[in-house]
């Protein structure tokens, strides 16, 4: 499988961003990986993570576990020269996890200022996956139609807003919401999310009182 470009920018939700990219190095994928300058200050205040200079990967050993950290391969998010930037690299599809709106904006209108942006272009223009995850409310008019406009070209749009229905105890059940969101859009089961029954688990039972609503 060709590797896929994880890319943290500098919306809240910092937490979304770095599960997900460890739960995919767990389960063996390959991928670049990329921090903005912004998203450094959101995982500073945020999480309390001091990461320093983003000139190397040497800030990776930071945010994971060693055995997550070393497969890894680092992209500066100012490097127009990655791989990642030509479209005649292969890829199996790329996620900004979280996108903030700016961001998600330049990405709608073809703005290319960094890495982010140009790989997300290039992966509209050769049809490959892209999955944003916005995380900001409320959502202004520009918001919307910069996502419409996005959906509309195929660009997967996963709101940050975790479901209840797996009766959550931590902060951390709701980060793997998303995250298992995001790896199911990639056909991917990384095992994250607690699922909503099948209707098979409650024989004989009507929806009225399955539901008790009415």
């Amino acid at each position: 499988m060709n590797p896929f470009f994880v890319a943290i920018s500098g919306a809240s939700g910092a937490s979304y961003g770095l599960r997900f990219a460890e739960v995919l190095a767990r389960l063996g994928h390959r991928f670049f990986f990329t921090v903005t300058d912004p998203a450094r200050t959101v995982i500073r205040e945020e999480l309390g993570i001091e990461i320093g200079d983003l000139k190397d990967d040497s800030f990776l050993k930071t945010l994971f576990p060693p055995a997550v950290s070393e497969k890894i391969r680092y992209a500066h998010y100012q490097d127009l020269l990655s791989p990642v930037a030509s479209g005649s690299f292969l890829t199996s599809g790329m996620v900004v996890i979280p996108c903030s709106v700016s961001m998600l904006a330049r990405i709608s209108c073809g703005i290319s200022t960094n890495l982010v942006e140009r790989a997300a272009d290039v992966t509209i223009k050769e049809r490959r996956r892209l999955i944003l995850v916005p995380r900001e409310t409320p959502l202004s008019a520009i918001h919307l139609e910069n996502m419409l406009k996005l959906a509309r070209l195929g660009v997967d749009i996963v709101p940050a807003c975790p479901g209840f229905y797996g009766k959550p105890e931590k902060v951390e059940d709701l980060v793997d919401f998303i995250a298992g969101k995001v790896f199911d859009l990639l056909g991917i089961e990384a095992g994250l999310l607690k699922r909503w029954k099948d209707s098979d688990e409650f024989p004989g039972r009507t929806f009225q009182e399955s539901t008790g609503i009415f």
